[in-house]
């Protein structure tokens, strides 16, 4: 077996561990492999293993991947910042698009997927350590912004993602998880039309235990599978 393969194994147990731990099911948590910057190669051997779902960040690097059947035998996400000249080649291409954050790209992706015949599932990215080096939606703006996708045909509202900041502090960084899934919780109370909350995608490599713990239903695991990324190759 391949590290990518054992790795994939190891991170898709402990998170079945995590979720009973934590007194879930252990299939509430679904595991999405951040593949940004793997090879067609790499991101098969994952697969292999059992990743069911994997991620994007970059638009030129999905469309790549996308070309070369990378992707076969997953689901694919669109996990990264969204430009909104760049709308027409992640719509309807990708199963869930986990990053937009405002009116405006609910409406371009809107219009995208309605020429396209189909309806977009989406996610609202908080900004929930309110970093201005992140993107999404303050927590405080999100209700306003979520209520507003019954106007959009094209798109359907599955839940909440998020970032939260960098923290070696595990009660600061699980305030962060508490506060999304309240937030979560809340809109879900409020029953909007076009939005059905059931994704709530938050934790990476080094907190997705606690993320669990805090009631994410979805994580997003990169360099625990691949290992660490060589950004100056």
């Amino acid at each position: 077996m391949s590290i990518i393969a054992d790795n994939a194994k190891r991170i898709l147990d402990d998170i079945r561990q995590v979720s009973l731990r934590a007194g879930r099911s252990e299939d509430a948590v679904s595991l999405v492999a951040a593949t940004k910057m793997n090879s067609p190669e790499r991101i098969q051997e994952a697969i292999g293993a059992g990743i069911k779902i994997c991620g994007e960040n970059r638009v030129q690097e999905l469309t790549d991947k996308l070309s070369q059947d990378a992707f076969h035998g997953a689901d694919v996400h669109f996990i990264g910042h969204l430009q909104r000249n760049k709308v027409k080649y992640v719509t309807g291409r990708c199963g869930l698009i986990q990053s937009v954050d405002s009116v405006t790209l609910m409406e371009l992706i809107s219009k995208r997927a309605v020429s396209m015949g189909t309806v977009q599932d989406i996610l609202i990215e908080i900004n929930v350590g309110g970093e201005e080096s992140k993107s999404g939606i303050e927590p405080a703006k999100a209700d306003e912004l979520i209520a507003q996708a019954a106007n959009y045909p094209g798109i359907a509202v599955k839940g909440l993602m998020c970032i939260p900041p960098y923290e070696d502090d595990r009660q600061i960084l699980c305030n962060y998880f508490r506060l999304m899934r309240n937030l979560f919780i809340d809109i879900e109370a409020k029953k909007y039309d076009n939005v059905n909350m059931r994704i709530l995608s938050m934790g990476m490599s080094g907190d997705y235990a606690q993320a669990i713990a805090e009631g994410a239903t979805m994580v997003r695991v990169g360099s625990a599978i691949f290992g660490m990324r060589h950004y100056d190759k």
